[in-house]
C-alpha cells in the first residue's frame, strides 16, 4: 500500500478552500469582535455614552475592512 501513494498527486482543492475559509472567518471575526467590545467598553464603562462608543467603532471598523480586505494581485 506504501508503494501506491505519489507525492504531490493528491487533490487538495477541498483543504485549500476549507483552510482559506477558516482564515476569512477567523479574520472578519475577530475584526467584528473587537469594534463590540470597542463600543460596548466606551458605552457602558466610560461617560462617553452611546455616540461616543459608536463613533470610535465605525472609524475602527472602516479602518478594519481597508487592513484586512484581500488586495487584488496579491499573487495568493
Amino acid at each position: 500500500m506504501a508503494s501506491e501513494y505519489h507525492r504531490g498527486e493528491m487533490d487538495i482543492h477541498e483543504q485549500v478552500a476549507t483552510y482559506k475559509a477558516v482564515m476569512a472567518g477567523t479574520k472578519w471575526g475577530s475584526l467584528i469582535l473587537a469594534v463590540s467590545i470597542l463600543a460596548l467598553t466606551l458605552w457602558f464603562c466610560t461617560p462617553f455614552g452611546f455616540w461616543g462608543g459608536l463613533i470610535p467603532s465605525v472609524i475602527v471598523l472602516a479602518l478594519g475592512i481597508l487592513v484586512l480586505r484581500d488586495k487584488k494581485g496579491g499573487g495568493h
